[in-house]
């Protein structure tokens, strides 16, 4: 058999099997994902998820209570 049609056939090969293993991973991930729906567990994780606190100033301080926390909006510019 010549070279080329052999390496022609070996990439069609390839591609195909790289096709039906991308299919296969879709499968599990929707299965994992409708099995989790089904089982709530999707939602129990994500009530437990906490939200870390994030520092006001770039020192990683934070803003005291008393502070005002407004910010400054310059007005609006009209054109000349």
């Amino acid at each position: 058999m010549h070279p080329e049609i052999m390496r022609e056939l070996h990439s069609q090969r390839h591609r195909d099997l790289q096709q039906q293993a991308h299919r296969a991973q879709l499968a599990r991930t929707l299965s994992r994902t409708l099995r989790a729906l089904r089982h709530r567990t999707a939602v129990a994780e994500a009530d437990d998820f906490a939200v870390p606190a994030i520092p006001d100033y770039v020192d990683g301080s934070f803003r005291a209570t008393g502070d005002q926390a407004t910010s400054q909006v310059p007005a609006a510019r009209h054109a000349a």
